[in-house]
């Protein structure tokens, strides 16, 4: 198997728990159901392999009857959904950016869009907004050259807050409305920030504050509607961790 980097693992990706059952993601090493009460699999598929970089890192997400992940392998990058009940394959998405490096490790993230349920799922250079029924495209925006994109987007304010990912990440606020529909990247950015961006820690929304911190510990607190930076300084040593809130806290570990 492909060696995993050394901050990771092949069994990184969050299992899942709904109604007795526990769903396992391994990557490009398959995908399973469990019944969390005996142990006993369900099922269990490595149709879906493909040659990874640095292990696995993104986490499958539920949505009705399916079962969703990110598949951004060093070549074809894709989204594929898997009837929860049985593990075959419902739906599969084929990514496609101008990115030169394919990989990516983001979790996806399913938001409610003006009454639209929408599957916002980064990868290398862009993030899609598909259709989770189906998996048709709504609409797209592109970063460039931005891989290896690890944060989980977050939605608030009618927008999606994402980060490019590697070398240079940059913090994207993009707007999702009734005119989302194809390549928005002229029209739909609201605002962005080059200074302090997430490598790997997801951010957080508070009220109308977005909180992001650097992978060296910078934690930047920026008007969530105007990207105005409120304050930037170091809080941590190095951090890979996401942010965590609770209790009107934000915690870093």
């Amino acid at each position: 198997s492909p060696r995993a980097h050394r901050k990771n693992s092949h069994a990184s990706p969050t299992p899942i728990f709904e109604d007795k059952k526990l769903y396992v993601h391994f990557g490009h090493l398959g995908t399973a159901c469990l019944d969390a009460l005996t142990g006993k699999t369900i099922w269990a598929t490595q149709e879906f392999a493909y040659s990874p970089v640095h292990g696995n890192g993104s986490s499958p997400v539920l949505f009705e009857d399916l079962l969703i992940f990110n598949a951004d392998a060093e070549t074809d990058p894709k989204v594929i959904a898997l009837d929860k009940a049985t593990g075959k394959l419902r739906w599969s998405f084929a990514r496609q950016s101008e990115a030169k490096k394919k990989f990516s490790f983001c979790t996806p993230l399913i938001i409610d869009a003006n009454g639209q349920k929408q599957l916002i799922t980064p990868g290398s250079g862009v993030v899609n907004a598909l259709n989770p029924k189906t998996g048709e495209e709504i609409w797209r925006c592109y970063y460039d050259q931005g891989y290896s994109v690890v944060p989980r987007p977050v939605y608030a304010h009618g927008m999606i807050y994402l980060s490019s990912g590697y070398d240079k990440p940059v913090l994207y606020a993009i707007k999702v409305d009734e005119g989302s529909k194809g390549d928005v990247t002229s029209t739909h950015i609201a605002w962005t920030i080059d200074k302090a961006a997430p490598h790997n820690p997801s951010m957080a929304v508070i009220g109308d504050e977005l909180y992001f911190v650097a992978d060296n510990g910078i934690l930047t607190c920026a008007d969530a509607k105007t990207g105005q930076v409120h304050y930037s300084e170091r809080c941590t040593g190095p951090i890979s961790a996401s942010l965590l809130v609770a209790d009107g806290k934000l915690y870093l570990q």
